[in-house]
């Protein structure tokens, strides 16, 4: 299959102006040999049936990954990011950095090192699914790029150094060397750019001197989020949600539930048991959404929030604690909730993978 074949089957809903470019620039991003994922494919041990591993238009490296990202400062940033506009923000070891989706949309993965961990920051736009990965495995670490590939609809990664096939909603390997060998999930923000530059005013943005001539600011699915159409198969459908309804979705083994986002951001603080485990959620600022484990020096913490002063008080001593999970005042002041990553995305990508998913009511 030709490239304007691959691209255009995988872009039926591409800007105008943007197809033609987009052409241009796959020809000439793809270091990647077409065939070197299709034997990987043919010939690996795999997790995942391999028909369900499909073509997503693009060829490997089609769409490049950002593997020397600059940043820029929040000042920087207010010059091409509006109020607006989403960004992935992580914060590890202190090291802050914010990752605009009108960025990732034409890139989908960041190889980074945040605050001394090498990381890979992901989105899947047809999924809207972002995920931050420590790229660390046995010691060795993996640079990650796209290999045109989808299973479920959702991206399929692939590292330079094994050529492994690595699904994104999974965390996971699923074709080559590294099938079933799990990335470690590191905890993330979607975010508001004019909510995360107030949280964070020291933050480090990435920059659109990403190496590639892209015209960041238009996005290539146009109305995609806002259809009820999914362009590509996925292994199973429940109308429970609607299609496009964004959760966060939790996982322990055999175990699955689904919160939606608007619940999350109405409720402001959801205490639940997630297989014999307790869980809290805080939301504060639109489409935020923290989740942290409440069990301080042995005793599990019920939290509420206080709509007077924008904190959440534990009910067992009345402490009240910020959006981080820090104690400011009461008996708790200077204690720290542990912050535990989960999956944010898509309804029907997350009933896709977790046909047995709860949903939170």
């Amino acid at each position: 299959m030709n490239i304007l074949d691959t691209v255009c089957n995988r872009k039926r809903i591409l800007l105008p102006g943007v197809l033609l470019l987009l052409l241009t620039i796959a020809l000439v991003t793809t270091h990647l040999p077409l065939n070197t994922i299709t034997t990987v494919i043919a010939e690996e041990k795999h997790i995942v049936p391999l028909d369900q591993i499909v073509s997503g238009g693009p060829p490997p490296d089609g769409i490049p990954s950002i593997d020397s990202p600059k940043f820029n400062s929040v000042i920087d940033g207010n010059k091409f990011l509006g109020d607006s506009d989403k960004i992935v923000g992580i914060n590890i070891n202190g090291d802050i950095r914010a990752y605009p989706l009108q960025i990732l949309v034409w890139h989908e993965i960041v190889n980074d090192n945040v605050g001394g961990i090498p990381v890979a920051i992901t989105y899947c736009p047809l999924c809207f699914t972002n995920q931050v990965f420590d790229r660390t495995i046995n010691n060795t670490i993996l640079e990650f790029g796209t290999s045109g590939k989808l299973y479920n609809s959702n991206l399929v990664m692939y590292d330079r150094s094994s050529k492994s096939l690595w699904s994104q909603a999974l965390g996971e390997g699923i074709v080559g060397k590294y099938a079933g060998i799990k990335l470690e999930k590191l905890p993330f923000d979607v975010a508001y750019w004019k909510d995360w530059k107030k949280i964070y005013p020291q933050s480090k943005i990435l920059s659109k001197d990403t190496g590639s001539a892209r015209p960041y600011g238009a996005d290539p699915y146009g109305d995609y989020y806002t259809t009820p159409d999914i362009l590509f198969p996925v292994s199973n459908r429940d109308n429970r949600l609607g299609l496009k309804e964004i959760v966060v979705g939790l996982e322990n083994r055999d175990w699955s539930k689904a919160y939606k986002l608007q619940d999350i951001e109405k409720l402001k603080v959801i205490n639940d048991q997630f297989n014999n485990k307790s869980v809290t959620i805080f939301s504060f600022h639109p489409i935020m959404a923290r989740l942290f484990d409440p069990l301080v020096n042995g005793q599990t913490l019920l939290f509420k929030y206080n709509f007077t002063n924008n904190t959440f008080t534990d009910k067992q001593t009345g402490s009240q604690w910020d959006f981080e999970g820090k104690s400011i005042e009461g008996p708790m002041k200077g204690k720290q909730l542990l912050r535990l990553p989960f999956d944010e995305g898509y309804w029907f990508e997350w009933v896709a993978f977790h046909p047995g998913t709860k949903v939170y009511s």
